[in-house]
């Protein structure tokens, strides 16, 4: 008992890491860049009270760990950014590599399980994963409006690489979609976004 407690608290300090990974998408105030945890919490809200505008009815409790876990391989991997193609390049070979030395810290069936959970979400084929996925591309774009498109405009992204990254978003919610794809359209308009 004290050596499967003794690898869970292990892997909670260990996990405290994620609090030093910074994104490129800016709070929604725009004083500065969120952190992983602070992204993972707002998917896990986000999941909390948006459930009801998923395609398919969920497990609400599963999709949420999904979502708190997903981004903790990124302690070893970093953050890439969804626009970066070099770095995209080589993301699932070290975000494997971060998931096998990250979750093996923890006992062997909760190492099991939260890693299933993370290939899960990778895989993009359940219905709690495609919902997941969804939060996951909807949350930048929500932070991104909230702040004039800061991000956007830094990395001179255009409508069409935004609409690319969310081809999966209308699989896990038709309703988020929609009214992101409103947003995307609006800001091309002010010019938060280039219009290609």
């Amino acid at each position: 008992m004290e050596e499967r407690l003794q690898k869970q608290l292990d892997f909670i300090l260990e996990i405290d890491k994620i609090k030093q990974i910074n994104r490129q998408t800016y709070l929604a105030d725009g004083s500065r860049k969120e952190n992983d945890a602070e992204h993972s919490w707002h998917l896990a809200v986000m999941c909390l009270l948006l459930a009801e505008h998923s395609n398919q009815e969920i497990d609400i409790l599963k999709t949420m760990a999904m979502v708190l876990i997903h981004d903790v391989i990124e302690i070893d991997a970093g953050d890439t950014y969804a626009y970066d193609e070099v770095a995209n390049a080589t993301k699932a070979e070290r975000e494997k590599k971060a998931a096998e030395r990250l979750y093996s810290l923890l006992p062997d069936d909760q190492g099991a399980y939260l890693k299933a959970l993370w290939e899960e979400f990778e895989e993009k084929k359940t219905k709690e994963a495609l919902f997941a996925n969804a939060l996951d591309k909807v949350q930048p774009i929500l932070l991104n409006v909230a702040s004039s498109g800061r991000a956007w405009r830094e990395h001179d992204v255009c409508a069409s690489q935004v609409l690319n990254r969310n081809k999966l978003t209308p699989e896990g919610s038709q309703d988020l979609w929609g009214y992101c794809l409103r947003l995307i359209e609006k800001n091309v308009e002010l010019g938060n976004l280039r219009n290609e």
